[in-house]
């Protein structure tokens, strides 16, 4: 069973930064994609970025483009979201999410069912 576990979240004032970190279990997190994801209150949960499983390919919503960097340390099975520049609309549950199948590349619109998900940590930007 795969395992993820989000930190890293929590309540900042607009124009500030914070890091959040993902854990995953399993001996082969190297062979998959990962991905963060968003969901505001009363709102769908909405793609942000992803990272390919080498770690050199990376591809972002739009929304978030040039202020977050998702970045992973295999060594660490560790996958990490730079947030900067925050925004109040930036508010919402942040999950970190592995996809299913080795070697597959992540898109935005790819599937909920295709990812295993973490418990979600909360990020809350203060205008």
């Amino acid at each position: 069973q795969v395992q993820l576990a989000e930190s890293g979240g929590g309540l900042v004032q607009a124009g500030g930064s914070l890091r959040l970190s993902c854990a995953v279990s399993g001996r082969t997190f190297s062979a998959y994609a990962m991905a963060w994801f968003r969901q505001a209150p009363g709102k769908a949960r909405d793609f942000v970025a992803t990272i390919m499983w080498t770690g050199d390919s990376s591809y972002y919503a739009d929304s978030v483009k040039g202020r977050f960097t998702i970045s992973r340390d295999n060594t660490k099975n560790t996958v990490y979201l730079q947030m900067n520049s925050l925004k109040p609309e930036d508010t919402a549950v942040y999950y970190c999410a592995r996809h299913k199948r080795s070697y597959t590349t992540v898109v935005a619109n790819t599937d909920d069912i295709s990812f295993y998900w973490g418990q979600g940590t909360q990020v809350t930007v203060s205008s």
